[in-house]
């Protein structure tokens, strides 16, 4: 369980190391509405992807893949629907690390925006 948090707390630390090198390439200067700008790009992206492997793994594109791999590998060999794999089977990430990330940068986000607003 250490090791987990610990692992969560480095990758933490390089988002936000690479949101700050972002932010000095970009506009050439470490400002709290740049840094909120950035890190919302960020937020957005960890928390649309977690969301995504969310359904993928509940199996809402399953059929979708199964027909696309059915209609695309037609002449090459004979295989029942059944046998070809779903999406949710071939996709294995896990979607809690990237939701944790997410929120947490969203967090660190929000504090910088109370902070520049107050």
């Amino acid at each position: 369980m250490r090791q987990n948090i610990k692992k969560n707390l480095i990758i933490l630390a390089i988002t936000q190391l690479i949101i700050l090198i972002i932010l000095f390439l970009y506009h050439h200067k470490i400002t709290l509405i740049h840094y909120i700008d950035i890190s919302f790009y960020f937020t957005a992206g960890f928390i649309l992807l977690a969301l995504l492997l969310y359904t993928i793994h509940s199996g809402f594109y399953d059929v979708i893949s199964k027909s696309f791999n059915t209609a695309f590998s037609r002449d090459r060999e004979k295989r029942k629907f059944e046998d070809v794999p779903g999406l949710s089977e071939l996709i294995t990430l896990d979607e809690k690390p990237l939701l944790f990330h997410g929120l947490f940068n969203g967090l660190l986000m929000t504090a910088a925006l109370i902070a520049y607003y107050f």
